[in-house]
């Protein structure tokens, strides 16, 4: 069934000459590594189509690979999305005027929304995906692209931490190193290199932690502290990873105030209780140990946390 459906993809691929890549709302590096590797895949393997990636620039990956503007005379063309459930959250494009879709994504399922989609929970990342379709068909990888693709599968899986690293995941990763030239300390340094200010913005956090009855702790954070540390939402979700290990803590969230979108932007992670189905009561999913929501007020902050706090709850008692 997998090798049928990649080969519909390829051949789909293959007809159309201007495609456009999406990705989720708030894109992270498996988000762009996903989309931006696919981008030099396609072009190295069909020189002469017109390949676009679409969605709102993250400046602090740009050196990944440049995101252009939709264009009206793109919608004729084939959208392939990537890294995203649900047809609200893909970014940069009005997702039904296209006549042909692609999605491929590993996130649980949310809804059907193209024609063609290949969806793998069980693998590490979307950028895991785009490797395993390369190397399942005659498109053709290159040094650039695994280079992407393997930013975007390290990042969304911690540094292979995270429990859906998997066999499959290792057996991928060696025939990328085996064929591409990879500097490992130039990508980690690109990937985890910090300003200082930010640094001392995870200080405040982790002073500021607050932690509930049954072990969920979290961060709220408002314009206001944003301002004052000089970062903006995306800075403060992405470093929900670095609160991992702590003792007693079960989940944990960052919320922080996006003032483009006038929204609360919440990145909940788990080790262990299942957080995705309360984030979808308030509209937001993802895996079951690591979730994202876009929250209209502080208040549903509050609900969102009395949910989570039931969760690891529940999981205790299981526990036990």
């Amino acid at each position: 069934m997998v090798n049928k459906l990649y080969k519909q993809i390829y051949k789909t691929i293959k007809k159309y000459d201007k495609i456009v890549l999406a990705r989720h709302v708030g894109a992270d590096p498996d988000a762009l590594g996903s989309t931006l590797g696919l981008k030099d895949i396609i072009k190295k393997t069909f020189p002469n189509k017109k390949v676009i990636v679409v969605g709102a620039p993250a400046s602090r990956f740009n050196y990944l690979g440049d995101i252009e503007k939709m264009t009206d005379d793109m919608y004729d063309g084939l959208l392939i999305v990537l890294d995203t459930p649900d047809k609200g959250r893909v970014d940069g494009v009005d997702v039904d005027k296209f006549r042909k879709k692609i999605k491929i994504d590993h996130h649980p399922f949310v809804e059907e929304f193209c024609d063609i989609e290949y969806i793998d929970d069980s693998a590490s990342s979307a950028s895991q995906l785009v490797i395993d379709l390369t190397y399942s068909t005659k498109l053709k990888m290159t040094d650039e692209a695994a280079i992407k693709l393997y930013t975007g599968l390290v990042a969304d899986t911690d540094r292979f931490l995270f429990s859906y690293t998997t066999s499959k995941t290792f057996q991928l990763v060696s025939k990328l190193m085996m064929e591409h030239d990879i500097d490992f300390g130039n990508l980690y340094t690109n990937l985890y290199t910090r300003p200082l200010k930010e640094v001392k913005f995870e200080g405040y956090i982790a002073n500021n932690l607050k932690v509930t009855e049954n072990g969920f702790a979290y961060a709220v954070l408002d314009e206001d502290i944003l301002n004052e540390y000089d970062v903006d939402a995306a800075t403060a979700g992405n470093m929900v990873n670095n609160f991992n290990y702590i003792d007693g803590i079960y989940a944990w969230a960052v919320f922080s105030y996006d003032k483009n979108n006038q929204n609360i932007r919440g990145s909940i992670r788990s080790r262990g209780p299942v957080i995705n189905e309360a984030a979808a009561m308030f509209g937001g999913g993802g895996h079951k140990c690591a979730s994202g929501v876009r929250l209209n007020s502080f208040d549903d902050v509050d609900k969102l946390v009395e949910k989570l706090d039931d969760v690891c709850l529940k999981y205790q008692e299981e526990s036990k």
